[in-house]
């Protein structure tokens, strides 16, 4: 790939500082960049450290005016450099095509231009649409239903009757309708609670590896368009995740639960079953959720607390010891007055 910093700024809606005809064939990162590539200067050290680098173009926010480099100036440089590392390093695309090794079952349909690796399994009744590759090991259940423009990674398995829309990665060893997690107590045992509806996966959604996500026990679990998990994310049955929420590292949310758009979640988050996240509600790592959370809160600790209210409590935390400890001095001379006042 080679490109003119000027078709660039083209892509990203920046402005060029230098020269726009200069010929960029990388992208790399600000410390390894070399003379003909661009990289990108987000933070507040890079930005000082503009002159620094080793690349030809840096890609910058909109503050920064000058520099001996070619600047390309945007309102959002990880945006940018987003959109410019996917140009200069696109998606391969494999063979085409159904591996002889791979099973398919009865009544199979797919679109065009598929890509179906060795030890792939497809069960019967199995739709898939235009451009979907399928990579080892990945199983493909039942009356699975898959839409266009579809990448899943090794030893993925999408069990029976689950939905997965258009755009949609899935990384390894991730698990689409597992049974919830449903049991009913009978005595000192418990009876399993069939599990009976599916996982519908909406479009333009990221699965990280090892993800998994429940079907659920009537109706479906549904992950909204746009919703992006990290890797080891549990999602238990009848949870509804809202359009474009970020579920971070080894959040586990209990079943029927439902999150609204925008959310974050932080790394090992833990919700309780039955809560209701609002839209655009950012919840700290290690969060414990016990009770609903209304639109736009921030919030962190466990339980949960507005997030202003954690740092000062996380702040007392360690002081606990002292304090303790002064506490217990106060009472000794507390005693000691009250006994002087009764003689």
């Amino acid at each position: 790939m080679e490109l003119p910093v000027r078709k660039i700024a083209e892509l990203v809606s920046g402005e060029v500082v230098g020269d726009g005809d200069f010929i960029i064939r990388g992208v790399a990162a600000f410390d390894n960049a070399g003379p003909d590539d661009i990289t990108f200067a987000a933070s507040a050290d890079y930005k000082k450290r503009v002159d620094e680098t080793m690349a030809a173009a840096v890609i910058v926010p909109d503050e920064v005016r000058e520099s001996e480099k070619i600047l390309v100036r945007v309102k959002d440089p990880s945006l940018a450099m987003a959109k410019v590392s996917t140009l200069f390093h696109p998606v391969s695309r494999p063979v085409v095509g159904i591996s002889e090794d791979a099973h398919i079952g009865e009544n199979f349909k797919c679109g065009a231009d598929i890509s179906v690796y060795p030890g792939v399994f497809i069960g019967d009744d199995v739709t898939l649409g235009d451009c979907v590759t399928l990579h080892p090991g990945v199983v493909i259940d039942n009356s699975v239903k898959v839409g266009d423009d579809v990448i899943v990674y090794p030893n993925v398995c999408i069990l029976e009757r689950c939905e997965i829309g258009s755009r949609v990665i899935i990384h390894g060893g991730s698990v689409i309708g597992s049974d919830g997690f449903g049991f009913a107590p009978d005595g000192d045992r418990y009876h399993k609670i069939p599990q009976t509806g599916i996982v519908r996966i909406d479009d333009d959604v990221e699965i990280g590896a090892c993800n998994t996500i429940d079907r659920a026990t009537f109706g479906r679990t549904w992950i909204k368009r746009g919703v992006k998990t990290d890797n080891s994310v549990h999602v238990a049955h009848n949870v509804v995740v809202g359009e474009d929420t970020v579920l971070v590292a080894q959040v586990g949310v209990s079943g029927s639960v439902t999150i609204g758009d925008h959310a974050i979640l932080a790394g090992q988050v833990g919700v309780s079953q039955h809560v209701t996240i609002g839209n655009r509600v950012t919840i700290g790592a290690q969060s414990g959720i016990a009770k609903s959370i209304p639109d736009g809160q921030v919030v962190s600790g466990s339980p949960e607390m507005p997030h202003s209210v954690w740092l000062k409590v996380s702040n007392i935390i360690p002081k606990l010891p002292e304090l303790k400890k002064k506490i217990r001095e106060l009472e000794k001379r507390i005693d000691r007055l009250e006994k002087v006042a009764m003689d």
